[in-house]
């Protein structure tokens, strides 16, 4: 008897909950270029700047909820198309992400701030997700490589955008330096393109990449890699070794590496051996004041 009647009471609430979620405000989209001012989440500042050809590795979360909201660059936040979040890229940015552990790969629209949490590097829709074989609430280890013509495109056909053609005027007798961010400030891995290059002549623009990208799958070589933790780059051997005495851990390493013509030296701690000793260890290097510490895939 009690059975019948929860049954009726189902069925009779069904009509409501519908009637609900139709009533629900659903936010309204205003699609634009962003790439927002520093802020804060938690203990760790993050300073967004352009990078057309970021190629960075690191971990992706997958995002949780399905509520009706916004994302930073004003699109509508969807679970089920190929989109993700970034601390610190401009919005919106086309990019190629690739799961190491599988090596399967996507083209993914990022268009949010995220993850807002400093062991991560990119927050994926659901869809992604499971295009990737990353199951619901996993993590993965992976590479994310943004496309510069696709993103460019995507900028340029969005309200405040700067303007490429501007950007590619010669700039005559004037000279800039890129300035270094506050004390604890987490930046984009971006480089000043040199001054000949900007003075190039401009080119043709791609056409602009729909707001839901096709889901195309690509399988490649799957390199998984070891889990290390970056502490920090300097461009002077013994500022790095410095660093790695103060930490006083005994598997810091200096990794010596050339970015173009510029000889850097890398402080890293590791192998690790599972994604929760990285996450002991960045917590460690961020408690001891090295804000710029995060996880990467070597």
């Amino acid at each position: 008897m009690s059975r019948g009647v929860t049954s009726r009471s189902a069925w009779f609430l069904l009509p409501l909950t519908l009637l609900t979620f139709a009533c629900t405000p659903q936010p309204k989209p205003d699609p634009h270029y962003v790439l927002g001012k520093p802020y804060q989440s938690g203990a760790v500042w993050f300073y967004p700047r352009e990078s057309f050809d970021l190629d960075e590795t690191g971990l992706a979360s997958v995002a949780k909820g399905d509520t009706p909201r916004l994302t930073a660059d004003g699109e509508v936040f969807d679970q089920t198309t190929l989109a993700a979040g970034h601390p610190t890229i401009q919005l919106p940015a086309i990019a190629r992400l690739t799961n190491l552990e599988n090596g399967r790969e996507v083209t993914v629209r990022i268009n949010d701030r995220g993850p807002g949490d400093p062991h991560r590097l990119v927050d994926i829709t659901q869809r992604t997700a499971t295009l990737l074989n990353i199951p619901a609430g996993g993590v993965a280890r992976v590479r994310l490589r943004v496309l510069p013509a696709e993103s460019h495109a995507a900028a340029e056909a969005l309200p405040g955008a700067p303007s490429l053609a501007i950007a590619a005027a010669p700039r005559g007798g004037i000279q800039s330096a890129d300035l270094a961010p506050p004390p604890g400030v987490r930046q984009g891995n971006s480089r000043a393109l040199p001054a000949a290059a900007v003075a190039q002549p401009e080119q043709e623009l791609a056409a602009a990449p729909p707001m839901r990208l096709p889901e195309t799958v690509t399988q490649t070589p799957p390199k998984p890699g070891q889990l290390v933790v970056r502490l920090d780059t300097f461009d002077d051997y013994q500022y790095a070794a410095v660093q790695r005495a103060k930490m006083g851990w005994s598997n810091a390493r200096i990794v010596s590496v050339f970015e173009g013509r510029t000889h850097r030296f890398l402080v890293e701690v590791g192998p690790m051996a599972d994604v929760a000793q990285a996450d002991a260890v960045l917590d460690r290097a961020l408690a001891s004041g090295i804000p710029d510490a995060r996880i990467v895939v070597e």
